[in-house]
Protein backbone atom coordinates (compact mmCIF):
# COMPACT_ATOMS: atom_id res chain seq x y z
CA UNK A 1 0.00 0.00 0.00
CA UNK A 2 3.26 2.56 0.00
CA UNK A 3 3.53 2.52 -3.44
CA UNK A 4 0.12 3.40 -4.66
CA UNK A 5 0.37 6.21 -1.71
CA UNK A 6 3.77 7.52 -3.12
CA UNK A 7 2.37 7.33 -6.42
CA UNK A 8 -0.44 9.80 -5.47
CA UNK A 9 1.87 12.20 -3.63
CA UNK A 10 3.81 12.49 -6.57
CA UNK A 11 0.83 12.94 -8.98
CA UNK A 12 -0.34 15.93 -6.57
CA UNK A 13 3.21 17.32 -6.56
CA UNK A 14 3.33 17.39 -10.29
CA UNK A 15 -0.41 18.64 -10.24
CA UNK A 16 0.86 21.64 -8.12
CA UNK A 17 3.91 22.41 -9.50
CA UNK A 18 1.79 22.78 -12.72
CA UNK A 19 -0.29 24.96 -11.24
CA UNK A 20 2.41 27.18 -9.90
CA UNK A 21 3.64 27.62 -13.60
CA UNK A 22 0.69 28.15 -15.18
CA UNK A 23 -0.94 30.81 -12.94
CA UNK A 24 2.48 32.14 -11.63
CA UNK A 25 3.16 32.81 -15.56
CA UNK A 26 -0.24 33.98 -16.99
CA UNK A 27 -0.48 36.24 -13.85
CA UNK A 28 3.28 37.88 -13.58
CA UNK A 29 3.74 37.94 -17.48
CA UNK A 30 0.53 40.51 -17.68
CA UNK A 31 2.44 42.31 -15.28
CA UNK A 32 5.96 42.75 -16.18
CA UNK A 33 4.35 43.39 -20.23
CA UNK A 34 2.72 45.98 -19.22
CA UNK A 35 5.66 47.69 -17.86
CA UNK A 36 7.21 47.09 -20.82
CA UNK A 37 4.66 48.35 -22.90
CA UNK A 38 4.55 52.01 -20.99
CA UNK A 39 8.09 52.73 -21.74
CA UNK A 40 7.11 53.34 -25.39
CA UNK A 41 10.09 51.86 -26.57
CA UNK A 42 9.73 49.93 -29.76
CA UNK A 43 12.77 47.86 -28.86
CA UNK A 44 11.70 47.19 -25.08
CA UNK A 45 8.18 46.47 -25.85
CA UNK A 46 9.51 44.27 -29.30
CA UNK A 47 11.48 42.28 -26.63
CA UNK A 48 8.74 42.11 -23.91
CA UNK A 49 6.47 40.37 -26.14
CA UNK A 50 9.33 37.76 -27.48
CA UNK A 51 9.40 37.04 -23.86
CA UNK A 52 5.64 37.04 -23.53
CA UNK A 53 5.52 34.28 -26.31
CA UNK A 54 8.84 32.21 -25.36
CA UNK A 55 7.69 32.00 -21.32
CA UNK A 56 3.86 30.59 -22.67
CA UNK A 57 5.37 27.70 -24.73
CA UNK A 58 7.70 26.96 -21.47
CA UNK A 59 5.99 27.64 -18.40
CA UNK A 60 1.99 28.15 -19.51
CA UNK A 61 2.25 24.86 -22.31
CA UNK A 62 4.24 22.96 -20.02
CA UNK A 63 2.04 23.93 -16.82
CA UNK A 64 -1.03 22.90 -18.51
CA UNK A 65 0.40 19.64 -19.82
CA UNK A 66 1.33 19.01 -15.38
CA UNK A 67 -1.97 20.59 -14.38
CA UNK A 68 -3.68 17.62 -16.75
CA UNK A 69 -1.78 14.82 -16.05
CA UNK A 70 -0.89 15.26 -12.33
CA UNK A 71 -4.58 15.77 -11.02
CA UNK A 72 -6.37 13.21 -13.51
CA UNK A 73 -3.57 10.45 -12.67
CA UNK A 74 -3.79 11.70 -8.88
CA UNK A 75 -7.85 11.26 -9.30
CA UNK A 76 -7.63 7.66 -10.56
CA UNK A 77 -4.59 6.45 -8.12
CA UNK A 78 -7.10 7.72 -5.81
CA UNK A 79 -10.09 5.79 -7.07
CA UNK A 80 -12.11 8.94 -8.21
CA UNK A 81 -13.74 9.03 -11.37
CA UNK A 82 -12.08 12.35 -13.02
CA UNK A 83 -15.30 13.35 -13.45
CA UNK A 84 -17.40 12.09 -10.68
CA UNK A 85 -17.01 14.22 -7.94
CA UNK A 86 -18.55 17.59 -8.34
CA UNK A 87 -15.39 19.47 -7.34
CA UNK A 88 -13.49 17.41 -9.55
CA UNK A 89 -15.85 18.32 -12.15
CA UNK A 90 -16.06 21.98 -11.82
CA UNK A 91 -12.51 22.36 -11.77
CA UNK A 92 -12.35 21.04 -15.07
CA UNK A 93 -14.71 23.01 -16.54
CA UNK A 94 -13.23 26.13 -14.67
CA UNK A 95 -9.36 24.81 -16.58
CA UNK A 96 -11.04 23.83 -19.59
CA UNK A 97 -13.21 28.11 -19.76
CA UNK A 98 -9.90 29.17 -19.06
CA UNK A 99 -8.27 27.45 -21.83
CA UNK A 100 -11.17 28.22 -24.21
CA UNK A 101 -10.64 32.11 -23.75
CA UNK A 102 -7.01 31.53 -24.28
CA UNK A 103 -7.10 29.41 -27.56
CA UNK A 104 -9.87 31.81 -28.91
CA UNK A 105 -8.91 34.79 -28.19
CA UNK A 106 -5.74 35.32 -26.56
CA UNK A 107 -3.32 33.18 -28.54
CA UNK A 108 -4.37 34.56 -31.76
CA UNK A 109 -3.82 38.23 -30.39
CA UNK A 110 -1.01 37.41 -28.85
CA UNK A 111 0.55 35.69 -32.79
CA UNK A 112 -0.67 38.85 -34.22
CA UNK A 113 1.41 40.94 -31.51
CA UNK A 114 4.31 39.23 -32.11
CA UNK A 115 4.63 39.61 -35.83
CA UNK A 116 4.36 42.93 -35.15
CA UNK A 117 6.78 43.33 -32.66
CA UNK A 118 9.26 41.77 -34.80
CA UNK A 119 8.41 44.21 -37.39
CA UNK A 120 8.98 47.21 -34.93
CA UNK A 121 11.85 45.95 -33.15
CA UNK A 122 14.05 47.74 -34.49
CA UNK A 123 13.13 51.07 -33.18
CA UNK A 124 10.33 51.58 -36.71
CA UNK A 125 6.53 52.67 -35.10
CA UNK A 126 4.26 50.76 -33.26
CA UNK A 127 1.15 50.02 -35.04
CA UNK A 128 -2.09 51.13 -33.63
CA UNK A 129 -3.39 47.24 -34.68
CA UNK A 130 -0.57 46.00 -31.88
CA UNK A 131 -1.93 48.69 -29.60
CA UNK A 132 -5.59 47.14 -29.82
CA UNK A 133 -4.26 43.64 -29.49
CA UNK A 134 -2.84 44.55 -26.55
CA UNK A 135 -5.49 45.86 -24.82
CA UNK A 136 -8.00 42.92 -26.04
CA UNK A 137 -5.34 40.45 -24.96
CA UNK A 138 -4.73 42.21 -21.46
CA UNK A 139 -8.62 42.51 -20.79
CA UNK A 140 -9.11 38.78 -22.16
CA UNK A 141 -5.86 37.54 -20.30
CA UNK A 142 -7.55 38.95 -17.15
CA UNK A 143 -11.08 37.37 -17.91
CA UNK A 144 -9.24 34.10 -18.41
CA UNK A 145 -7.14 34.10 -14.96
CA UNK A 146 -10.93 33.97 -13.07
CA UNK A 147 -11.80 30.78 -13.91
CA UNK A 148 -8.09 29.44 -13.04
CA UNK A 149 -8.19 31.28 -9.71
CA UNK A 150 -12.08 29.84 -8.42
CA UNK A 151 -10.49 26.40 -9.98
CA UNK A 152 -7.53 26.39 -7.09
CA UNK A 153 -10.31 27.76 -4.50
CA UNK A 154 -13.24 24.57 -6.02
CA UNK A 155 -9.60 22.36 -5.36
CA UNK A 156 -8.68 22.72 -2.27
CA UNK A 157 -12.29 23.26 -0.51
CA UNK A 158 -13.79 20.43 -2.70
CA UNK A 159 -17.49 21.65 -2.42
CA UNK A 160 -19.77 18.65 -3.47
Amino acid sequence: MVLPHMLFEALKTMHLFGVVLLVGNVTITAFWKVFADRTGHPAVIAFGQRLVTITDFVFTAGGIVLVYIGGVGAALVQGLHPFAPGWLLWGQILFLSSGAIWAAILVPAQIRMARAARAFADGGPIPDSYWRDNRRWLFWGVVACVPLFVAIAVMVFKPQ
